[in-house]
């Protein structure tokens, strides 16, 4: 239910449009200090008032005109709070969540595609911690898309195309094992990648000798293209077994490979307008006006780069999918490297330019590891993480529930929601310290905690059996149970809120107040032994707690066990 559009309805401010007062009102952080507050501040040079004489009039406007969820004003200097009638409140709130089938239901489609590139793994190489931000974010903003009503089409962008891969082929050749690489997958290929570049420091023609595997690869060489579709194989069936346990989906594995063939209608396009000068040999677009080095489209030897294929892959994504917004979920470090595209798309006259968004993100590291680094060999293996937080889960739950009846999947649930839940539970462009003690604490802001509430609300309801009874709105009237009425109204809010700032932490923190805010509703008002239609009725704000949890945990990947 959308409180502030029926309170900005009630409200009329000479100069101010509806919208503008629906954006002013904002919670209050007291509820004995009222619902909902006003700030007239920002309509006072408008309306040529004081921001306290435009409350007070709003005070006499709004007390005479009717609204039923209004019970009262008050003006606190340039503030106007307005108190709901807590009875009226609880009817509304509860009689939106039945006529959402129970709790919430996805939007209605409303013909929009959001593109959105997450993951983007490389072939042959480790799929590790590292991975983790842009595969759990990109993942959540995906399903919360779709709850929206959007066509959200998820792309992994997969890294299958550069030198390394030439590299790669040289240290198979060498020193590769088919029966160990069959049995130990990327890590086997990881082990070639460290030793070429340990061996490539005394002997300087593995160097060549991988730029001339890779020569082999773009030439279309039939052994090159037959090693390389192995690795690719290999690779894809690992990172899909764990793209399957984070519960992550994509509708297209179109890497930097598939964009060979169009990337010469770019150059030529971007020859053609003037944009494309010489720079010491290479070939770039100057973006000096724009206060940024110059964006490199062709090396010396006539290469191709990230942008090259990146402007290609914009324009490809916008003449498939036609979208409203074009999404990359990519580290930080390459703010400057997305701006550039941008502006170079934009120099190329495409309007949708502004459609295309970087959503940065921090640094992921293990408490006590230090910098990752792929050619070192200083990986962790992202499954590696995920089994050890499930067997974790299970030795928890065997010493807290020994009896319960489908412990391991529970533990699956609890242990990979727990990685999950550590990456998506504060804001993305922080940088992650990952603990698995921490992760998995049933205490505190973690996903173990959000899942045992919810579990909690199924044990209670279970417990009590079949209950009929009439609903007593007035049951609901004290501060808690009205706290809580208050977060449930909000679901739908938070998940646009996280759409339209590209933030699933948005959605963590109203899961973690909603949470909170039933465990105090669960401490100070007593459901099971009440008279009938209290108990029917705080039994059925408990399911409509139960759904939204798991409704809204299931946005960010994770399930929501019944029982713990």
């Amino acid at each position: 239910m959308d409180v502030k559009s029926i309170i900005a309805g009630a409200v009329k401010i000479d100069g101010a449009s509806p919208e503008e007062i629906y954006s002013a009102l904002s919670p209050t952080p007291d509820i004995k200090k009222g619902d909902l507050c006003l700030p007239c501040f920002k309509f006072a040079k408008a309306a040529r008032k004081s921001p306290q004489l435009i409350a007070e009039e709003l005070k006499t406007s709004v007390d005479s005109g009717g609204c039923a969820l209004i019970e009262r004003t008050a003006v606190e200097g340039g503030y106007l709070n307005f108190y709901f009638d807590r009875r009226v409140f609880a009817r509304d709130v509860l009689l939106e969540l039945e006529k959402n089938g129970g709790a919430v239901s996805p939007k209605p489609a409303n013909g929009k595609t959001v593109c959105i590139d997450y993951s983007s793994v490389n072939i042959a190489k480790p799929f590790h911690i590292g991975h983790l931000l842009t595969t759990v974010i990109g993942g959540s903003l995906y399903r919360i898309y779709k709850y929206l009503g959007y066509n959200a089409v998820g792309i992994n962008h997969l890294g299958d195309w550069g030198t390394q891969f030439g590299k790669m082929i040289a240290a198979y050749l060498r020193w590769g094992d088919d029966a160990d690489i069959e049995n130990r997958g990327v890590r086997a290929l990881l082990d070639l990648y460290v030793r070429f570049h340990a061996e490539a420091e005394t002997d300087k023609a593995l160097e060549a000798e991988g730029r001339a595997w890779f020569k082999k690869i773009e030439d279309g060489d039939g052994q090159a293209l037959e090693i390389f579709g192995k690795f690719k194989d290999i690779t894809l069936r690992e990172v899909k077994r764990v793209y399957e346990k984070l519960g992550v989906e994509f509708d297209s594995y179109a890497g930097e490979s598939f964009y060979n063939d169009k990337m010469q209608p770019v150059i030529d396009e971007l020859n053609e307008k003037g944009l494309l000068k010489a720079s010491d040999g290479a070939m770039v677009v100057n973006l000096d006006e724009y206060g940024m080095p110059p964006c490199l489209i062709l090396k010396s030897d006539g290469a191709t780069l990230y942008a090259t294929r990146d402007l290609a892959a914009a324009i490809y994504r916008k003449r498939r999918y036609d979208f409203y917004k074009n999404l990359y979920v990519v580290a930080y470090q390459q703010n400057l490297h997305f701006k550039q595209v941008f502006k170079v798309l934009e120099l190329m006259g495409r309007d949708w330019a502004k459609d295309c968004v970087h959503v940065p993100f921090g640094m992921v590291s293990l408490e006590g590891q230090g910098a990752l680094s792929t050619r070192k060999g200083n990986v962790v293996f992202l499954d590696d993480v995920l089994s050890a937080a499930v067997n974790k889960a299970e030795g928890v739950i065997n010493s807290k529930n020994p009896d319960l009846e489908d412990k391991k999947r529970i533990a699956s649930d609890v242990g990979i929601g727990a990685v999950i839940f550590s990456a998506l539970s504060s804001g993305r462009i922080k940088d992650l310290a990952f603990s698995l003690d921490k992760a998995l604490s049933f205490e505190g802001e973690t996903a173990p905690y959000l899942q045992y509430t919810h579990a909690r609300c199924r044990s209670v309801i279970n417990r009590a059996g079949r209950v009929d009874g009439a609903v007593d709105y007035s049951a609901l009237s004290d501060d808690d149970s009205f706290t809580l009425l208050r977060l449930l109204s909000g679901f739908d809010a938070a998940v646009s809120d996280a759409a339209e700032k590209y933030e699933p932490s948005i959605l963590s923190r109203y899961l973690l107040d909603l949470a909170s805010a039933f465990n105090q509703f669960y401490l100070n008002c007593r459901i099971l032994g009440e008279k009938r239609d209290v108990m029917f009725t705080r039994l059925l704000l408990t399911g409509y707690v139960a759904d939204v949890i798991k409704a809204g945990l299931k946005l960010l990947l994770i399930n929501a066990p019944e029982k713990m």
